[in-house]
């Protein structure tokens, strides 16, 4: 139930913008079902081309700055198209729940990310994703879910439902039961039902039953009806209805006298009215005008080109200076100049018609407009994540290592901040410093992780910074660890973690640059200038560096000694002892099974003992961990596919051992 006076009052004033701002806004949403409806065939030939053409006019709905569930749902298609394929066919069986299909959706989008993500930290593939794929398909029935949206509309319609974050399966059922309510009341509502009928054409869908329009309500409540005194405060600075509140645009050019990326929440800063040249700003009049209580948005040009936060005025300008006081941290996902610049809706923007100074005039609904993208491009962010929660325990259950041997590397982990995990092939390296990073963290949140892979050609341009050609030049653009850091900077009381796969391939020198003393433990949070930009740049205390190595690979050479001693080594054994090993091999109940790893324990002792080999050169215990059912046919497959080209490249010169290895492993099958 919910207050539905309070809707009446809300829809009012959604009837008087209808036609004029919401629907030329927000039209796209029924032109997505359309597109989607048109163009959807599960039977598809090629399936992967039709699966795109589908979401063709999804836009932001399912693509952003820092989200990207149609790009990787495509990209897993085009790889694997029948597997996708089958997924669809089961999220859309109407005869099964509705949270077992998303939750079944994700976990099948888990393991092609393992096997087609190319390094990619997530899929992108949750809640909000599947529910928009549900929508599209069957869009007289579901609606676009996000959580801190419909947390927004639960709470300023006063119902009863309530939403927790990581309360995934209550969430969805009590978003469903509360958008079928307010469907329910817009039915109702003939005058409301002609408004949308006025605009519909063939581009658009229908909407017969109004479920995308209370989609588009539940987003005009979210943007512009979120009580002030709510405890469901909103994420981004709102326009007050204050008399004569004022809108600004602050374009700050000197970063070296401040910058806004380093100030902090809550601190006083101050703009002249005096260029550096001692002259006064072009547009004198807009510094004369400002007062106390205007929002300013906050650009940084030099050298970012990016919207950095928002700002209030704190102080009445003393004829010499402006002061302001920073309200959010800095957005992990800016706004940068080009996608401003391609709004039409900004095209008579004060600053695009004078470039030159600091301060410029703002509309309301330019400021609000601005305010629209950083919402939608940092929405992510800070909707409901996959924060399940993850122990140690959990590791111990995945990862199959002991518990003594955790205990240390999370010690070593802490304490040095650098660590590399190097071993045999298939000890499950890289599966294991993901799921580290977890346990650290008490939970599953991948936002917090960042994974790379280094090779021959990757350089300190693509790690922190450097100038890539643009369309009149270069521009400065920052590399993948700068930005992580920066994102890691904002939120100092979490443990950040970011994940190099074969970190030995790359030119350490090259690539780490001034970074090989910042990321020392002793170093943390010391600020030096870097040669690019000139600015102070330090990494955060907890900041994880975890790499990975092969041990086997005879073609690298030995990892660099001054980036040796900044991390500390830590080797991954097969872990066919362990209790969780154990334990899943014993749910198996296979005698072929269990021979199979007694003659695989074996052979790791003979290449432990061959000189010209060792224990790095060992067998791990993931190659028999990718399945759910141990037949004889997938075992087979292991030992011809795997393991034997492995010993055909150990022993190349000893022909006897390898045929006698290879009648050994055949002899377990019988």
């Amino acid at each position: 139930m919910f207050n539905k006076v309070r809707l009446k009052q809300i829809l009012a004033e959604y009837k008087k913008v209808f036609a004029q701002q919401q629907w030329p806004n927000e039209k796209y949403k029924w032109e997505a079902v359309q597109c989607f409806q048109e163009n959807w065939d599960i039977n598809s030939a090629d399936f992967a081309q039709m699966l795109k053409k589908s979401l063709d006019h999804v836009g932001n709905l399912l693509a952003s700055a820092n989200n990207f569930p149609a790009k990787m749902i495509t990209g897993f298609a085009e790889a694997a198209p029948e597997e996708v394929r089958s997924m669809y066919m089961e999220l859309y069986d109407e005869s099964k729940d509705l949270c077992e299909r998303i939750a079944n959706f994700k976990n099948r989008s888990n393991e092609l990310l393992e096997r087609y993500g190319n390094g990619a930290a997530q899929h992108y593939q949750y809640e909000n994703a599947i529910m928009a794929y549900l929508w599209l398909r069957y869009p007289d029935k579901y609606y676009i879910y996000k959580f801190s949206e419909v947390k927004a509309v639960s709470s300023e319609l006063e119902s009863d439902y309530r939403f927790k974050k990581g309360a995934y399966v209550d969430n969805i059922r009590n978003f469903m039961a509360l958008y079928d309510e307010i469907c329910a009341e817009l039915q109702q509502d003939d005058e409301l039902r002609n408004l949308l009928n006025s605009q519909i054409t063939s581009t658009y869908y229908a909407d017969p039953e109004l479920r995308t329009l209370t989609i588009d309500v539940g987003f005009f409540i979210f943007r512009y009806w979120n009580k002030e005194d709510s405890t469901n405060e909103p994420l981004y600075a709102q326009p007050h209805e204050d008399d004569g509140q004022q809108y600004w645009f602050l374009n700050e050019k000197n970063p070296k006298m401040w910058s806004i990326v380093s100030m902090t929440v809550g601190e006083i800063q101050n703009e002249t009215l005096f260029n550096e040249n001692g002259n006064k700003c072009k547009i004198v009049k807009d510094f004369i005008d400002i007062k106390v209580g205007d929002m300013v948005i906050g650009y940084e040009s030099t050298p970012v080109k990016q919207i950095v936060t928002i700002f209030r005025v704190s102080a009445e300008q003393d004829g010499e200076r402006i002061y302001f006081d920073k309200l959010e941290e800095s957005y992990p996902s800016a706004i940068d100049f080009a996608t401003l610049n391609a709004w039409f809706e900004l095209k008579k923007k004060e600053y695009f018609s004078i470039t030159q100074g600091s301060l410029f005039k703002l509309t309301k609904t330019e400021y609000e407009f601005i305010i629209d993208l950083i919402h939608r491009e940092n929405s992510v962010l800070t909707d409901e994540k996959n924060e399940d929660e993850y122990s140690k325990e959990n590791f111990l259950d995945q990862v199959y290592m002991t518990e003594a041997k955790y205990d240390r590397l999370v010690a070593v982990l802490t304490r040095k901040k650098n660590i590399i995990l190097h071993g045999a092939p298939g000890v499950g390296k890289t599966y294991a410093a993901k799921r580290l990073a977890y346990s650290i963290m008490g939970e599953k949140d991948d936002d917090r992780i960042e994974f790379v892979q280094f090779h021959q050609n990757y350089s300190y341009e693509d790690f922190m910074m450097g100038y890539k050609p643009v369309e009149d030049g270069f521009e400065l653009k920052y590399g993948i660890f700068y930005r992580f850091c920066q994102k890691a900077s904002n939120h100092p009381d979490k443990d950040y973690f970011f994940i190099i796969d074969e970190i030995n391939r790359g030119n350490m020198s090259k690539i780490f640059g001034e970074l090989l003393m910042l990321i020392e433990a002793d170093y943390r949070e010391t600020k030096t200038t870097l040669a690019y930009n000139g600015l102070s740049f330090s990494v955060p205390k907890r900041l994880h560096i975890i790499g990975m190595m092969n041990t086997a690979d005879r073609s690298l050479a030995m990892i660099d000694y001054a980036l040796r001693r900044r991390f500390s080594f830590f080797d991954m054994e097969p872990g066919f002892d362990s209790e969780g090993f154990i334990k899943y091999q014993e749910a198996f109940a296979n005698d072929t099974f269990n021979t199979l790893i007694d003659r695989i324990k074996e052979l790791n002792r003979e290449i432990a003992n061959d000189k010209s080999l060792g224990k790095g050169f060992c067998i791990g215990h993931s190659y028999f961990c990718n399945t759910k059912e141990c037949t004889d046919e997938w075992m087979q497959d292991v030992v011809d596919f795997d393991i034997l080209p492995m010993l055909a490249e150990y022993w190349f010169d000893d022909t006897d051992k390898l045929q006698r290895w290879e009648n050994i492993l055949h002899g377990v099958f019988q």
